[in-house]
């Protein structure tokens, strides 16, 4: 493992090199000031100097119990801390953006040179959304337009902050089958925001996109292929893609297969390596199949990742029983190859997540969904940081109300992290 460790704290290093000489270019400049209102999206995503990461402050079981700004100010200052300078949202439902957009202002008033950004989710979905009849061939107009207009509103205020608006999260997805909508409703909305654009009733530098599974971006199935898709590709400024090689540990698990007898033989530290490195490929196909499909219809956009991420625990498909691919040592190896892999091609990848959040299966807590995470709960820090704490990094940060400092997940202790990875099952 130690030949890892090595590796991986080369890689942060060098990252963490490319933030250095950016922020010392930065200020060189007039003030931190004016360069963030003037920063566009354009100059933010596909620059390595601008780490993108999913963000919800939620701490409790439910959504109902909103962080405070104080708590989001507090997760705020953790992740600058570790370079990341754009934060992924995903609906205006409740106060929680609103208030983290907040946050960010007061950390701004505190220290001019604080710099932060937001891709600004908004939530659409069909008529009779999570009901057992959805009527995916209708949109919730109330519910669609609401989130429209909230968005607007706050791209007006924080014209600084916000530098991006995606219109729904993998909301054409067939497989999303409580909430999925045909792409024209999509490219409805895509296209009143960007005609707010032309008559100057949003920031003209402001893009947007819509945050969606590489399917439905033309990268899987030709049921997607539809003139709808390439309408809403020519409409948007840049394609925003998620892919999860962790789910398809179970969905479509070959790239977990040993695929020669010279790598059977290797330890299980090497065939772990190697299949996530399959993974990464994985990963990379499906990118490059959505860039495919884009140029075969004519069209040259960015694209980006909008989000991916790796779980750290399962109860079910991804755990013991399942496909093994939940812990923290997979996690790690995941988050180096894929941050390492954007870095050198100049795209952005909006990992997902940030902090680990229980509400989304609040009745087990070691359901998938609740740990894809890169901190706990609780702020503890995941072996895929553990390189950053030992930097000093989050010295005086904390995301409890007692001032806990943030620590490694195990104490610390690599053989417990060993103790609890498997190998893969095939």
């Amino acid at each position: 493992m130690k030949r890892l460790i090595v590796s991986r704290k080369t890689n942060k290093l060098a990252i963490n090199l490319v933030l250095l000489l950016s922020l010392f270019m930065l200020s060189c400049s007039d003030t931190k000031e004016s360069i963030q209102h003037m920063r566009t999206a354009s100059e933010i995503l596909g620059n390595p100097a601008f780490p993108a990461i999913s963000y919800g402050g939620y701490r409790s079981t439910s959504r109902e119990i909103q962080p405070s700004i104080k708590q989001l100010k507090a997760d705020v200052q953790i992740l600058h801390a570790m370079g990341i300078r754009l934060l992924r949202t995903y609906n205006l439902q409740f106060e929680h953006t609103p208030n983290l957009l907040k946050a960010i202002r007061e950390l701004q008033k505190e220290d001019p040179s604080f710099e932060m950004y937001v891709m600004l989710g908004t939530w659409i979905d069909c008529k009779h959304a999570w009901t057992d009849n959805p009527d995916h061939s209708q949109e919730n107009l109330a519910n669609n337009t609401s989130e429209i207009e909230k968005a607007i509103v706050l791209a007006n205020e924080y014209p600084d902050i916000i530098k991006i608006i995606a219109v729904g999260n993998e909301a054409m997805v067939h497989w999303a089958s409580s909430y999925h909508l045909a792409p024209k409703f999509i490219l409805k909305w895509v296209n009143y925001l960007q005609q707010l654009k032309v008559e100057h009733k949003l920031p003209k530098e402001l893009w947007i996109t819509s945050s969606d599974d590489f399917a439905s971006w033309g990268g899987g199935g030709t049921e997607y292929h539809t003139k709808e898709l390439s309408d809403l590709m020519k409409a948007v400024d840049y394609i925003s893609i998620h892919t999860y090689p962790f789910h398809n540990t179970h969905y479509n698990p070959r790239f977990w297969e040993e695929t020669t007898p010279a790598l059977e033989a290797k330890n299980k530290q090497d065939r772990i390596e190697a299949a996530m490195s399959r993974a990464l490929n994985f990963a990379i196909g499906q990118y490059t199949n959505v860039k495919k499909h884009m140029l075969s219809l004519g069209i040259d956009k960015p694209i980006h990742v909008g989000e991916t991420g790796w779980a750290t625990k399962s109860n079910g498909l991804y755990g013991a029983k399942g496909s093994r691919a939940a812990d923290e040592y997979k996690q790690a190896l995941y988050y180096d190859k894929i941050l390492d892999w954007s870095t050198k091609n100049n795209i952005t990848v909006v990992y997902f997540s940030a902090f680990d959040e229980s509400w989304k299966d609040g009745n087990s807590p070691d359901a998938s969904e609740n740990n894809f995470g890169l901190f706990t709960i609780d702020g503890k820090a995941k072996y895929a940081l553990w390189p950053l704490v030992d930097q000093g990094i989050f010295e005086g940060l904390s995301r409890e109300e007692n001032g806990m400092p943030i620590e490694k997940t195990y104490g610390g202790s690599e053989s417990a992290i060993w103790a609890t990875t498997n190998e893969l099952n095939d």
